[in-house]
């Protein structure tokens, strides 16, 4: 009988351990920029994103543990770098997300494929990150520069809006938007009559706004985004720019910023995103979910970014039963259909793109707002397979032909 008991203990301690041995656990990092001008449009709002799509994928998998850990990357590569090489390496983190600041993206994206790892970006804009410097480890969530140029570059030339004078933040991210602005413009039959770089995160723009003034061109592209794209938004409101003829195009505008400026200073700005708060019934749920932690704030399009490529990542590594080969991992997401309620129903394409539909809005007059967040009046609906660069124009080593 002993012997028995013995026998029966000893198949529930091997029973026990089979189903620890099957259970994979998975570290997700968010590195964001939690201290300086892009901290309002990501920073904690992408750790609660994140730490959203953890709940909502844990609710129906039980077989995966989930840990997140997150850090403020300064908007500084080579403390980006040293932050995910101290992940990857020492913290066993998995998968890297967010990264606003598209130097600080560029670096992470190396650092990932040669640790075999996955970064999912929904911060950093440049679409180098999909062209040139693509790599298998790397999917790019929400938007690009590409995307942003496309959308509000064409649309303000097709309203007449055919000469142009940049504002671009003086780093990778700001040199990539007025690169591709300038062939969107040009594209359509505009006109680029210059542009001047400015420091990142600057207070003083009014030497760059009297060239930008003294240019006579019809359109000022702000290639900028977070607080600088807010300061230079308000100095150009206290200029009189606008009331001179000359329209500003904020070529990388959130929510956040809108209502930073408020609807006085910011009413008729176009703008193109890839996810509004008040957009249908589920990005409003999400929206009260976020809110329960975050009162008064509204999601920007990086952290829904967060919310719906970690929501994501999970699914890829829950069909592999393993998050240890990242390039597998990233395959899988490739071969998965996207589908969540913030972006809905997608695809992610071979050079790491994510395919979803992008928005063309305006922002709304005081008259016209009713309610706290009511800011955006949707002007166009742009399809996915028009929205991003197409796949054989990017230069991924990734694409044959």
């Amino acid at each position: 009988m002993t012997r028995k008991l013995g026998l029966i203990a000893l198949s529930a301690a091997l029973l026990c351990g089979a189903a620890q041995a099957q259970q994979v656990t998975v570290k997700v990092g968010v590195l964001s920029d939690m201290s300086s001008l892009y901290s309002d449009i990501t920073g904690a709002g992408s750790v609660l994103a994140a730490k959203l799509a953890i709940a909502d994928f844990l609710a129906s998998n039980k077989d995966i543990k989930v840990e997140l850990v997150s850090a403020d990357h300064q908007n500084k590569p080579d403390i980006g770098t040293t932050i995910a090489n101290q992940w990857f390496d020492v913290d066993k983190v998995d998968v890297i997300v967010d990264v606003p600041n598209s130097g600080v993206g560029l670096a992470v994206s190396q650092v990932a494929a040669n640790k075999n790892k996955v970064f999912v970006v929904s911060g950093a804009a440049t679409s180098d990150l999909t062209g040139p410097k693509c790599n298998a480890n790397t999917v790019a969530w929400t938007y690009d520069t590409w995307m942003l140029a496309n959308g509000t570059g064409k649309a303000m030339v097709k309203t007449g809006g055919d000469t142009w004078f940049f504002l671009a933040a003086d780093y990778a991210f700001g040199a990539a938007l007025q690169r591709d602005t300038t062939a969107a413009v040009e594209a359509v039959g505009g006109k680029v009559l210059g542009g001047v770089r400015h420091p990142l995160n600057t207070n003083d723009f009014s030497s760059f706004l009297l060239q930008a003034q003294s240019s006579k061109a019809k359109v000022i592209g702000l290639a900028n985004a977070g607080g600088d794209t807010i300061n230079s938004i308000k100095a150009a409101f206290e200029f009189g720019l606008t009331k001179g003829g000359q329209k500003l195009a904020g070529l990388l505008v959130f929510i956040n910023d809108v209502n930073a400026l408020g609807l006085e200073i910011a009413q008729g700005l176009t703008l193109t995103e890839t996810f509004y708060w008040d957009k249908d019934d589920n990005t409003r749920a999400f929206t009260k979910r976020f809110q329960q932690e975050r009162p008064s704030k509204f999601p920007s399009m990086v952290q829904a970014g967060a919310y719906a490529g970690t929501l994501h990542y999970l699914k890829a590594v829950a069909g592999l039963k393993s998050a240890a080969d990242g390039k597998a991992v990233v395959a899988k997401m490739k071969e998965l259909a996207t589908d969540d309620p913030l972006f809905g129903k997608g695809t992610i394409r071979p050079d790491g793109r994510k395919l979803h539909d992008a928005y063309l809005y305006e922002v709304k007059t005081p008259a016209e707002s009713k309610y706290p967040g009511d800011v955006y009046k949707l002007r166009a609906t742009i399809p996915a397979n028009e929205a991003f660069r197409p796949l054989k124009e990017g230069g991924c080593p990734l694409v044959s032909g």
